[in-house]
């Protein structure tokens, strides 16, 4: 089990830039459908067809842009207590035993 909770700083950092990079993409994707028009490609049904899937799509293109937002802010506060954890390990690792001479240095 424990193999299943390892972390790694790196592959949390290149995550958020990947949770980043997907808002900035439903970002343009809800500029572009602000600015579609669905008018005159059919019939009314056709057309009325377009318009609800645009309306909808754009509530679901604003929710996941939201949800990824928080996502990466709780990514980021992951990593900076993983990273602060981290640090104090190795600290406390680098003092030597009461029975013990020799200093634990661990690999940032």
């Amino acid at each position: 089990m424990a193999e299943r909770l390892r972390l790694d700083a790196v592959e949390l950092e290149a995550f958020m830039k990947l949770l980043d990079g997907s808002v900035t993409s439903l970002k343009g994707l809800r500029s572009a459908l602000a600015g579609a028009t669905v008018g005159g490609l059919g019939t009314d049904d056709l057309d009325k067809a377009c318009e609800d899937f645009q309306e909808d799509w754009k509530y679901g293109a604003e929710q996941i842009g939201e949800q990824a937002e928080e996502l990466s802010g709780i990514i980021g506060q992951s990593k900076d207590a993983f990273n602060e954890v981290e640090d104090a390990l190795v600290k406390a690792l680098e003092k030597p035993g009461k029975t013990n001479d020799d200093t634990v240095r661990v690999p940032k």
